[in-house]
């Protein structure tokens, strides 16, 4: 006595895409895949040590590069939504990158004897100590 039952309204057909279509669409995720990890690499590269800052350097402007070709590439072709505001988050997180690789490009430094600092404090009172010694370390004006 198990019947099926019949769908309640319309049933959806999915619309087929062209070869050239299927092409563009597969390119794009693509780029938006690359984007992602350019973007999350260049964050975790300047996570992980000040040495390789010209790698996490390296890394924002292929992030730039990419999510400037990948929201023309969306507005123009009229991709998904979630792709076009995964590159304007994307390039808002880029954009924070360039303003953290400036400013500790002019006060290296300062921020590789932190981190040094901050890799042996073992306590609360340690690290303490070394954001007072960076803070010390920075000029009077920007404090």
């Amino acid at each position: 006595m198990n019947t099926t039952p019949e769908p309640a309204g319309q049933q959806r057909t999915s619309t087929q895409l062209s070869e050239a279509a299927k092409s563009s669409l597969s390119t794009t995720h693509n780029l938006f895949r690359i984007f992602v990890l350019t973007v999350l690499g260049s964050f975790f590269v300047i996570q992980l040590d000040l040495n390789y800052l010209w790698l996490a350097a390296i890394l924002t402007v292929a992030s730039f590069v990419l999510g400037i070709l990948l929201l023309i590439r969306a507005v123009q072709l009229k991709e998904s939504k979630l792709v076009l505001f995964g590159t304007i988050s994307g390039l808002a997180v880029s954009l924070v990158m360039v303003l953290l690789i400036l400013a500790v490009s002019a006060f290296f430094n300062q921020f590789r004897d932190f981190q040094d600092c901050s890799r042996a404090a073992l306590t609360d009172q340690g690290m303490s100590e070394c954001r007072i010694q960076l803070e010390n370390s920075v000029p009077m004006q920007l404090r």
